[in-house]
Parts: C-alpha cells; sequence; structure tokens
C-alpha cells in the first residue's frame, strides 16, 4: 500500500501490481522503465504478500542482471511496510546517494512501533501467544492489544492494558478493519504520548498477516524529514568491496556482497633448537 505524501517533499510511490498474475514481459518492461527513469529502483514488501509476488521479483531481477534493483522485505507488519516506505520516499528527495537510501531502511525500521488490536488470536502465528490467550480468545467480545515489532508483546485490552511504546515522541497511524475499539486512539496513544494521530485504510495484506479481519493496525513513527535525514546522516558509511557503492551497514542491498572478513594470518611456528 502506498500512503498519501507526508509532506510537499515526499517523492511519489510506484505501485507494481499483480506481479504474480501479469505476464512477465510486461512487468519486466514496467521494472526496466523505473530503472532507466530514476537509475536505481528500491522495492519495499510485506512478507505477507503471496510467495509468488517474491518470486516473481527475483526472477525480474535476474533476468534484467542489475544490481541496480534493491529488494527489502522488513520484519514488519503491513501497516509498518507502508510507514517505512514513505520514510524513504521523505528520504529520496535528499543528496542521500542510492546505496545509502535503500541502506537506510534497515536503520528507520528500529524507530517503528507497530502493532494491533485483535478480536481474535487464535491464528495469529507471528507473535508468541500463549494457550491462555488463546483460550481467551473464544470468548464472545474478547480483544487483544498486539505489539509486533520492535519487541513482541500482548495484553488482554482491559482498563489496565498497556503496552511498552517508544521512548521517543511520535505521530501515530491507524487503519481499521472489522473491528470497533476506542483503546487505541485513546488510552494507547496518551501512554505513548503521540503527537497526533491519523487514520488510512487497512492493508490488503493485514487480515493475512494478523490471522484475522477483525483488526485495527497501528503504527507510531517519526514523520519528520530533518529528524530522518539526521539519524541516517549520522551513522558511519562505508563503501561495498564488490559494486563501489555507498551504503550503511555490513551488507550491500543493491548487490547482497558482504565485505570481506578479514582472518589474520596463523601465528608461525617457532622452531626448536637445540641450545649452543
Amino acid at each position: 500500500m502506498a500512503l498519501p505524501p507526508q509532506d510537499e517533499r515526499t517523492v511519489p510511490a510506484v505501485v507494481l501490481r499483480d506481479l504474480d498474475r501479469r505476464p512477465i514481459e510486461d512487468a519486466l518492461a514496467e521494472l526496466q522503465t523505473l530503472v532507466e527513469q530514476h537509475g536505481h529502483v528500491i522495492v519495499v514488501s510485506s512478507q505477507a504478500v503471496p510467495e509468488g509476488v517474491t518470486r516473481r521479483l527475483h526472477t525480474l531481477r535476474s533476468l534484467m542482471e542489475s544490481d541496480r534493483i534493491a529488494l527489502f522485505r522488513p520484519e514488519l507488519p503491513p501497516l509498518g511496510v507502508a510507514v517505512l516506505a514513505r520514510q524513504l520516499r521523505q528520504l529520496a528527495s535528499c543528496d542521500l546517494s542510492p546505496g545509502v537510501l535503500a541502506s537506510a531502511g534497515r536503520l528507520l525500521i528500529h524507530y517503528i512501533h507497530a502493532g494491533a488490536v485483535l478480536g481474535s488470536v487464535a491464528k495469529l502465528d507471528r507473535v508468541p501467544v500463549g494457550l491462555k490467550a488463546h483460550a481467551k480468545s473464544w470468548v464472545p467480545g474478547s480483544q487483544f492489544a498486539v505489539a509486533a515489532h520492535p519487541e513482541p508483546q500482548l495484553v488482554r485490552v482491559g482498563p489496565d492494558a498497556a503496552l511498552t511504546g517508544p521512548e521517543f515522541s511520535t505521530w501515530m497511524l491507524v487503519a481499521k478493519g472489522q473491528l470497533q475499539s476506542e483503546w487505541v486512539g485513546g488510552a494507547l496513544a496518551r501512554s505513548w504520548g503521540v503527537h497526533g494521530l491519523r487514520e488510512t485504510a487497512l492493508p490488503a495484506e493485514s487480515p493475512a498477516w494478523w490471522g484475522t479481519g477483525k483488526v485495527i493496525e497501528f503504527c507510531s513513527h517519526l514523520a519528520d524529514l530533518s529528524v530522518l535525514y539526521q539519524l541516517v546522516t549520522s551513522v558511519r558509511r562505508g563503501t561495498c568491496h564488490w559494486c563501489g557503492i555507498d551504503v550503511i551497514g555490513d551488507r550491500c542491498v543493491f548487490c547482497s556482497a558482504t565485505p570481506p572478513v578479514y582472518e589474520p594470518p596463523a601465528p608461525r611456528a617457532l622452531e626448536q633448537r637445540t641450545p649452543a
């Protein structure tokens, strides 16, 4: 899902639709056009998309024999993935190289708090759920607050329910499915001290990710471009030893190369000499 621009500088998103159902020639032509127009392409996708989409993306990159396409599947719920993609679109307007921009995704996920209120956790397999919670999920009217990132948490919604949130100021984005609850916009938003709350449509992958359509997904995030830029530019940069592009971290997101591990030579054994 492509979220609306956060500000006037946010770069527009391109949605690669129905990759697993379209003729491969059409998808290939679209991706080639994007690379020709922009130089580099960063594809951000949810781990909840059909496996055929992921296979098609790898196939397309292989057919193009290109190291200018980065594929990024963060371990975030669908709404968190949409927020991260928009943050990268915000940063795309800055003076960051393609490698640094693509690598920034791995940094920014640490500042995203994502979860949901669920009407049932019976089919939730992305967050550890105890047998007690499973049993309670069959009680009519039960609701559960789940944090999936950065640390898994699960509580039953009630007067004293609370989730540990960010230790910095954020905005909150909320996407409502087939569930009614005031807890997210009320108790949770107050306890997390958010600047404000905005609503959006529920991503198509959310019911599959959370195991139910009775869901209200939420994501607390940094929205100010200057803060995002400062975070990214404060991290030490390196150069990929294989393709030569600037990167953040220990792996190039375009060619997937990791820096060689330096192993010092083994110490030479001393010769046994007979004392003179």
